[in-house]
């Protein structure tokens, strides 16, 4: 999977940003504090559009605030 590269989700920075508390964002944006765990340390396999919408919605930010293409690192 890592030879095509990845997607760093920075929702861990975007919240210290926006100096709001992970309880408040979860509340806000009505999801599990779990799920919110998962996205701020990039435990997360498959992206949920929704989800992506209710955090830029709530921290007023665009998707490519929230994510990050890390082009892979290799040889090519």
């Amino acid at each position: 999977m890592t030879e095509y590269g990845t997607i760093r989700i920075k929702l861990d920075e975007l919240i210290k940003q926006a100096g709001i508390s992970k309880n408040k964002l979860s509340h806000r944006a009505e999801m599990q504090r779990s799920q919110i765990n998962h996205y701020c340390n990039n435990d997360i396999s498959r992206l949920d559009i929704d989800v992506l919408a209710r955090i830029c919605t709530v921290l007023e930010c665009e998707i490519g605030d929230l994510l990050e293409f890390v082009p892979p690192k290799g040889d090519n």
